[in-house]
This record gives structure tokens, C-alpha cells and sequence, in this order.
């Protein structure tokens, strides 16, 4: 791994020396070793206080099932996890269990990091097309912790204000994303206020738009998967929307980019519709004190919206583990097991096992029940989720932020941004 690429994932270079030693050729073989029923392992995730009082409460029931394992939680926060992590790598010393993201699982799975766990942890009852979002072409370094998919959040206060029915999301267009935006910012009138917010700078819906016209993010062999011209008119229609003032402004926009949740406009009712992944929706039920509408993406007239599944993030292992085995049962355990399952609840997303979904289900909350509805609702629309992020690729969402941001600026024009955008990556791609 190179000084460039190492930075583009928020690295330090010294631990990129070091990780540039791993192999080059892929993960390591898929049979584990070790003894599982005795081991010494640690655990890391990032996340927030809930993600790891249910992590925690998950090690001490599994530990207690099993009395020969001693486990170790690792909590972080995402701001520095990846740099940390990058570090234990290069050093030897990675924890043996790795919450991973799709961002990052190939230039760590790649390259020899990750253990392949295709023969290792049961993913027979996984719903269809959620296990391969954790595949590389030698192996799969990453199984699905849960279920996301991209989403539009509609605050149903802000459109009963409005006197503005909300939308049919089997039936609606960008056009009417745009038309009813206005419309509700409008009749609200109320400084501060708009229909729509940070839609058109996630990559999440950026993806969505671009599928729908035959493209994709990324291609199944790592290439760029999107034609410039329809990254054109994706942001086209964000400066339609500045200039009918249907959208927040430049200067909010850019601000809820580095924003918490709570302090985002979505979270203090000032916004009518955004972009999330459904995982987040609980989060922003919460923050809000709002019940949330949850709505398919826009579509073009017409056409269909290729939803897809995406793993909101994976259980990983070290290939450099001093058992293998104990850290892959453990993993086996979490993705199969109903104690598991109960005791995480679904603050990672809903499990791609169907038969623990099931199981799950009397017991969730009503926001989790309503994205669980969500996700049975879009299934006989969901495809393929196209090709994970390549080796390289994972500085997508920080060049794709700053162009967007240079667009709403008027630094550059919207072709040029594009352009740049495109050959910034490229020249990251291995």
C-alpha cells in the first residue's frame, strides 16, 4: 500500500510502511486454527454508548456459554478507529475481531489482512444478496452484521404544517422530489425551514441515481461505474433546487456535513425530507422526537428504482489471529446465534438471517419494527448491491464532499467538479 493510498483512508504514514509488508495476494486460507474453546481474544468496534453496552452485555453472555474464552471489547469512535486500527496492523498486534466497513474491506481484505470465513461461519440462512456484500474476488472477508438500505426520511409534522400530502414513494420522481420540496417550503414559510435538506451530498443517494440510469458506483472488477453525465444532472438538480430555494442553502448544507445527528436540522424539525441509511432511523427518531416516514428513494418516471442491500458494517477477522478458529466461531456465534441476536438487539441493523430476524421481531421497538416493515416492503425491488469499494477507492466519500461543496460554492462548475472528481479517484484505484 502506497503513501498516497494509505492517506486517502485517513491513515498515518508510518503504519502504512508497516501494512505495505502485508501480502499482496489476498486473504488469508479459509481454514481457521486454534483450539475454539480456548483463546485469548480481543474485540474492537466503533460506535456510539448503546452500540457498546450491547456489545459488551454480547461479549459476557458469550463468554459465560463458553468459559474457556476470554474476550476483550475495544470500543472506539469512528474518527479514529481507522487510523488505530491501520497502526495495529502494521504493528502485529490487530485485534483478533474487527467491526469493518464497506469503505475499507477490500484495501484490508485485498491484501492479506482479513481471514476468508466462507467455510467457517454459516450463512445459509442469510437473505438473498446480503452475504456477497462482504466478498472479494479470493474470498469473504466480511460477514453482514445487519441490513441497510438507503432511505428517505419524511417529517410528517413539517408536511401536516405545510398542508402537503406526503408523497407516494411507489410512484414519485426526482421531479417531484423538487416540486414538493418547494411546495412545503412554500406554504411553511418560516425562516429556517425548508422541504429538503442534505440530500444531493451523500454518496448513498448519489449511488441510487446513478444505477438508475444503468451505472453504478463502482463496477464488480473495481472500476469507476458511472458516466459523467449523469453525475452532471445529479447535480444539476441540487442547484435547481438553490435556485427555487426549496433546499437548505449552501452555507447549512455545508455545515450539517460535520454535524452529529442531534444537531442536524432533520433532528430539530427543520427540515422535511433527507437522505439516511435505515439504520440510522431510530438515531433520528430519537434525536427528533418525531416518528419519521420512511420512502424509497425518487425514481425516474417510469423506470424502477434498483434498490439493493447494503451491510451497514461486517464481523471481521485477523488473518494474523492466534486462533483463528475461536475468533471465527465467535463470529459464527454472532451471526447465527437467537442469545446473540436478543442481546444486540438491532442497534446494528436488522440481521441478515432470517430466521433471527423472525425471532427478533415481537420484541423491537417500534422504530426498529418500522424499518424492519421498510426492508420487507422494498424486497421484490432490491438487485444486486454492484461492486464494493476497490482497493483505493475508499477516499470516494471525502472527494465526492468536496466537490459537491465546490458546486454549492460556485468554485467550480458543475462539468469541471465532476471531472475532477472522477480523476482524483481514478488515480487512487490499484
Amino acid at each position: 500500500m502506497d503513501r498516497r493510498t494509505f492517506l486517502g483512508m485517513g491513515l498515518g504514514i508510518g503504519a502504512a510502511t508497516m501494512l505495505a509488508s502485508c501480502s499482496q495476494g489476498g486473504g488469508a486460507a479459509a481454514t481457521p486454527s486454534g483450539d475454539p474453546a480456548n483463546a485469548t481474544l480481543r474485540f474492537t468496534w466503533w460506535g456510539n454508548d448503546t452500540r457498546t453496552r450491547v456489545t459488551n452485555a454480547t461479549i459476557a453472555l458469550y463468554t459465560s456459554k463458553n468459559p474457556g474464552v476470554k474476550l476483550t471489547g475495544e470500543p472506539g469512535e469512528w474518527s479514529g478507529y481507522w487510523d488505530k486500527l491501520a497502526t495495529q496492523v502494521a504493528a502485529n498486534d490487530a485485534p483478533d475481531i474487527i467491526q469493518m466497513d464497506e469503505k475499507y474491506i477490500a484495501d484490508y481484505g485485498a491484501r492479506g489482512v482479513l481471514l476468508d470465513l466462507d467455510s467457517s461461519v454459516n450463512t445459509d440462512k442469510f437473505l438473498a444478496g446480503t452475504v456477497d456484500t462482504g466478498r472479494l474476488p479470493k474470498g469473504l472477508f466480511g460477514i453482514n452484521a445487519g441490513v441497510n438500505a438507503p432511505i428517505i426520511v419524511a417529517n410528517p409534522k413539517l408536511f401536516e404544517e405545510a398542508g402537503v400530502p406526503l408523497p407516494d414513494d411507489t410512484t414519485w420522481t426526482w421531479d417531484d422530489l423538487r416540486a414538493i420540496a418547494l411546495e412545503v417550503t412554500r406554504k411553511i414559510n418560516r425562516q429556517g425551514v425548508y422541504g429538503a435538506g442534505n440530500l444531493f451530498g451523500q454518496d448513498g443517494l448519489m449511488k441510487a441515481y446513478v444505477r438508475q440510469l444503468g451505472g453504478q458506483q463502482w463496477t464488480t472488477d473495481g472500476k469507476i461505474g458511472w458516466k459523467n453525465e449523469d453525475l452532471e444532472s445529479y447535480f444539476a438538480r441540487l442547484m435547481d433546487m438553490q435556485a427555487d430555494k426549496s433546499i437548505q442553502p449552501p452555507s447549512e448544507l455545508a455545515e450539517e456535513d460535520s454535524k452529529s445527528m442531534d444537531q442536524q436540522a432533520m433532528a430539530n424539525n427543520r427540515i422535511a425530507m433527507t437522505y439516511l441509511w435505515s439504520n440510522q432511523v431510530k438515531a433520528m427518531d430519537a434525536a427528533s422526537g418525531t416518528d419519521m416516514k420512511l420512502l424509497r428513494p425518487p425514481a425516474f418516471a417510469g423506470a424502477p428504482t434498483w434498490l439493493w442491500y447494503k451491510a451497514s458494517m461486517y464481523w471481521s477477522v485477523s488473518a494474523r489471529s492466534s486462533n483463528t478458529a475461536a475468533a471465527a466461531a465467535f463470529v459464527d456465534w454472532l451471526s447465527n446465534s437467537v442469545d446473540a441476536v436478543k442481546t444486540l438487539t438491532a442497534e446494528r441493523g436488522l440481521p441478515p438471517n432470517t430466521e433471527l430476524r423472525a425471532a427478533l421481531e415481537p420484541s423491537l421497538e417500534p422504530t426498529d419494527k418500522k424499518v424492519a416493515a421498510y426492508l420487507s416492503s422494498i424486497e421484490s425491488d432490491v438487485t444486486d448491491a454492484g461492486g464494493i469499494t476497490p482497493v483505493g477507492g475508499s477516499s470516494f466519500g471525502t472527494v465526492f464532499q468536496r466537490k459537491y461543496q465546490d458546486i454549492l460554492f460556485n468554485r467550480a462548475s458543475i462539468k469541471d467538479a465532476v471531472q475532477q472528481l472522477r480523476d482524483e479517484i481514478q488515480s487512487e484505484l490499484k
